[in-house]
């Protein structure tokens, strides 16, 4: 019985928590201002996500750090070109291009 009550108070505690934590900028609207530090760190927030998303799958070839790892071949592809041209289409497929003959063999 005391489990089954433990339980019952874990989940309101952690729907408190939730609604609390989500809801504080509704209802205080205007009158909670995070610190301009935070807003221009907040700012770079999706390339980091992105990025912890995206590097480990390209730097990892199974369980090891190869640098001929296709995959990474592909994403400097990408980087340079991207850097270079500032065209939202070509790394696409130019980093598709490279991953699919490194992949095929087909080399350079």
């Amino acid at each position: 019985m005391t489990e089954g009550l433990w339980l019952w108070l874990a989940f309101v505690l952690m729907s408190m928590t939730t609604i609390g934590t989500r809801g504080s900028f509704i209802l205080l609207g205007e009158k909670g201002r995070l610190p301009s530090a935070l807003q221009r760190a907040l700012r770079y927030a999706p390339a980091a996500a992105l990025s912890a998303l995206v590097l480990p799958d390209l730097l990892l070839d199974g369980a090891t750090v190869s640098p001929f790892n296709p995959k990474f071949a592909a994403g400097v592809v990408v980087v340079v070109v991207a850097l270079r041209w500032r065209n939202p289409w070509l790394p696409f497929v130019l980093g598709m291009g490279a991953l699919l003959m490194m992949r095929k063999g087909l080399g350079w």
